[in-house]
């Protein structure tokens, strides 16, 4: 029979409850857990961010910048913290923001905002889900009423409404302020869906995430029609400071970006840049985003093209990026002061932090993709990365 984690059902964060189940470990493992037992606040603020808490895993985090954002809402120079076991990652992030704070920066946009749920609502047959669509239609104040009785933050924009076979997908989508908001527009669409139920005869049933908001995952669905934010990151780099700093030439970069596209194609990639995951987890992790929508944020689709002066633009679009700056892990301890070195903690700041990060990723592209095209990028990993 297998013993249970021990639990404290009177008070289970605190540090006498960790060392209890640090000692669990030791017992049923022989592990001892000496740096995981080491942090520097207390577990008593770690309800609703954690459950058999036993301590910390402690990511080095390392500096790049300066990075020259021209947003809408990041406007500046930032110094950007990435949490990262991979060396050589902060020094290429680095490397590429040297070359566009060199290059008048990255100018940023969010182009959308939407937060979603998709319930799938099942009938008799497709004429009744297609009735059911109707009513939808006609009834959305009211089915937004009672989605936002729920939240103070949550706005029902619109619903989407996917067909097939027996079965209507309604995707909520809303938008949710400065929070990521998967558990916000969960609350409201219950809600909504529930007062449906009430009221609309000739459902069989239905089923609150019906996977057509695909959380965490990469779908074609999010790339299209956003899920978070969807930012673009663009620069237009001049053919001397490509040459001075990077070591190639546009039209070096330019034939590379036109081979890797149509590699992606054929591996069917959802993403023809080279590693966007790289600078967004490591920036999620710092700053105390919910890491396992990397999932999503990733997808990116990028383009390139050579100016009538002959200069390279470059451009980055993310579809996907959820992002918070308030609530969730943005407001522990570490979490919470790399967000504070960019500015970006607490409310009214998060399409700012949105605009960084997909400011950072297209420095990341450059600077990966200019590498391997030097034959710098092996190199560079046997010094400084893990490869030494």
């Amino acid at each position: 029979m297998s013993t249970k984690i021990p639990r404290n059902k009177e008070n289970d964060y605190t540090r006498e409850a960790a060392e209890v189940r640090r000692n669990f470990v030791k017992d049923h493992t022989n592990a001892e857990l000496k740096h995981v037992g080491q942090f520097s606040f207390h577990p008593s603020i770690l309800p609703g961010n954690i459950e058999n808490f036993i301590g910390v895993a402690q990511v080095p985090i390392g500096l790049a910048g300066p990075l020259l954002v021209n947003g809408e809402f990041a406007k500046g120079e930032f110094y950007v913290p990435l949490a990262t076991t991979e060396g050589t990652l902060v020094a290429s992030y680095n490397r590429g923001m040297k070359l566009l704070s060199e290059s008048d920066g990255v100018t940023t946009t969010v182009v959308d905002d939407a937060m979603q749920r998709a319930p799938a609502f099942v009938f008799k047959s497709a004429r009744e889900a297609q009735k059911f669509g109707d009513w939808v239609k006609k009834n959305f104040a009211e089915i937004k009423l009672h989605a936002e009785s729920t939240t103070s933050v949550g706005k029902l924009r619109d619903i989407q409404q996917f067909p097939a076979s027996r079965f209507l997908y309604l995707r909520f989508n809303f938008t949710t302020g400065d929070a990521a908001g998967q558990n916000m527009v969960g609350k409201a669409t219950k809600a909504a869906c529930d007062w449906i139920c009430t009221v609309y005869k000739g459902i069989e049933r239905y089923q609150l995430e019906g996977s057509f908001a695909t959380d965490k995952k990469t779908s074609w669905v999010n790339t299209l029609n956003t899920r978070g934010k969807k930012v673009i990151a663009e620069a237009t780099i001049s053919a001397e400071k490509l040459k001075s700093i990077m070591h190639v030439s546009v039209e070096q970069i330019f034939e590379a970006r036109l081979a890797s596209q149509l590699g992606g194609y054929l591996a069917g990639v959802n993403n023809n840049g080279a590693h966007s995951a790289n600078g967004i987890t490591a920036m999620f992790i710092a700053c105390g985003q919910d890491v396992a929508n990397v999932a999503e944020s990733s997808a990116a689709a990028v383009y390139a093209e050579i100016t009538k002066s002959g200069d390279y633009y470059f451009s980055v679009t993310i579809p996907s990026l959820i992002v918070a700056t308030y609530g969730g892990g943005t407001g522990l301890p570490t979490q919470r002061e790399c967000l504070e070195l960019l500015g970006c903690f607490g409310k009214g700041k998060v399409k700012k932090f949105a605009e960084i990060v997909a400011a950072t990723v297209l420095c990341g592209e450059l600077s990966l993709g200019t590498a391997v095209i030097a034959d710098e990028w092996v190199s560079s990993h046997e010094a400084l990365g893990r490869n030494r």
